[in-house]
């Protein structure tokens, strides 16, 4: 037994399910993470998270921002210079992502493993 009752767990409209949402895209979490460390220039990030283009970082951040979860500060110098930053909101999800990191090292090698014997029969059959 869960403990929910039916439609008590994460509605349509709810702003939890909006969180969740959120942080489950594919790359919020490593973003996220980037920025747990104190400030970080855009060119940093690309170098840091590896695999990102420039236009999704953007994106990304762009949505983070716009959800209080990352602060984008810009600089009055030549050349201009551009940070970004967790806010409040967003520092409260370095303990989790820290969880949720140590579990992925902890289980990754299972998790492929699991997809690895799952895909055999699939492939079999293709």
């Amino acid at each position: 037994m869960s403990g929910f009752g039916p439609g008590e767990f994460f509605l349509a409209d709810c702003p939890a399910r909006l969180a969740v949402e959120l942080i489950a895209d594919k790359w919020t979490v490593v973003v996220l993470a980037g920025l747990s460390k104190g400030p970080v220039r855009h060119g940093e990030l690309v170098e840091l998270i590896g695999g990102i283009s420039r236009k999704v970082l953007t994106q990304t951040l762009r949505r983070l921002e716009a959800h209080g979860l990352v602060r984008r500060h810009a600089y009055a110098e030549v050349p201009p210079r551009v940070e970004y930053e967790l806010t409040p909101l967003g520092a409260t999800l370095t303990d989790p992502i820290h969880t949720l990191t140590e579990w992925a090292k902890a289980n990754g090698d299972a998790v492929l493993a699991a997809l690895d014997a799952n895909s055999e029969p699939l492939a079999q059959h293709g």
